[in-house]
């Protein structure tokens, strides 16, 4: 199966490293030079529009910002849309919104095309490695052949239910994650300023209830302060909307979600949107006037 893969930014480019080290034949599109001259030095092939990827590719794979990019590569000029074959696979792996996923969904239907919306959970170090959690959407036997091909990208590959069932999943795990920052960051900021190391905290806590993934990737990197991003405070900031967005259209209050929104908008305030999402931390540093680092 010849893929295409459109979308080379901090997920996309390993992504798609993955996929041609496992031996696909890979056509790649994306509107910066860079990424794209370096999947061609690993064997891929360039194309110079998302028509043209459609046009050659039996699988295309998009992985794209946000509800607007997606809409604009598969369904605007010179698009996917405008190439996709009859049979042909589109699966848009970006993080939008569900609506968007099921109108983009009926489009290429139309065409004769099968969609799946497929999000992912793990940041670029996931990406990278392959181990990424994927959230699908759509129809079981498109999903069970393209299995395969998502587990070279993924450690977990899960069919949720149909077309946009995999975005309501993705805002659900973007809602637990942003919400369990901000519980570990308001912890060990009372810690820190109750003068107990945070660092030991950590250790005493990780491995009952409280205990997670989230706190084990994120506390690591508050007490080294490296708030380099695996995953931006802006990219949160974009799930989230569309959380609200979605959870007020179907008649959800999720005042939790609410909250911390606002606590990431703050930090965009401050200039601090290009910071790794567990630099939430320094929004509960500020009101406390202290900082949780490791001790020396």
């Amino acid at each position: 199966m010849k893929i295409g893969f459109i979308g080379l930014g901090i997920m996309g480019k390993p992504m798609a490293k993955n996929l041609r080290a496992a031996g696909y034949e890979l056509l790649v599109h994306d509107i910066v030079a860079g990424p794209v001259d370096e999947l061609v030095a690993a064997g891929a092939a360039k194309a110079d529009s998302a028509r043209e990827v459609a046009e050659q590719s039996d699988c295309v794979i998009t992985m794209l910002p946000n509800s607007p990019e997606v809409e604009e590569v598969i369904l605007g000029e010179n698009g996917v849309l405008e190439g996709v074959r009859d049979g042909s696979i589109v699966v848009d792996m970006s993080s939008i919104a569900p609506l968007v996923s099921q109108r983009v969904g009926e489009k290429l239907k139309a065409k004769g095309a099968e969609f799946l919306d497929a999000p992912v959970s793990g940041g670029e170090p996931k990406a990278v490695d392959g181990t990424l959690a994927i959230m699908v959407g759509g129809d079981e036997a498109v999903f069970n052949k393209l299995e395969p091909i998502l587990l070279k990208m993924g450690a977990s590959a899960v069919l949720c239910g149909e077309i946009g069932s995999g975005n309501v999943t993705k805002l659900a795990n973007q809602i637990v994650v942003a919400l369990n920052i901000s519980a570990v960051s308001e912890a060990m900021v009372l810690a820190t300023k109750a003068g107990v190391d945070p660092e030991k905290v950590f250790n005493a806590i990780k491995g009952g209830l409280a205990g997670s993934t989230v706190m084990n990737a994120k506390m690591p990197m508050i007490l080294d302060r490296n708030f380099n991003p695996g995953f931006r405070i802006e990219l949160h900031i974009k799930d989230l909307q569309n959380a609200l967005d979605t959870a007020h259209e179907i008649g959800v209050p999720v005042p939790l979600t609410g909250e911390v929104m606002e606590f990431m908008q703050a930090l965009k305030v401050q200039g601090k949107e290009k910071n790794d999402h567990g630099g939430l931390v320094q929004f509960f540093e500020g009101l406390a006037g202290v900082e949780v680092h490791r001790k020396a």
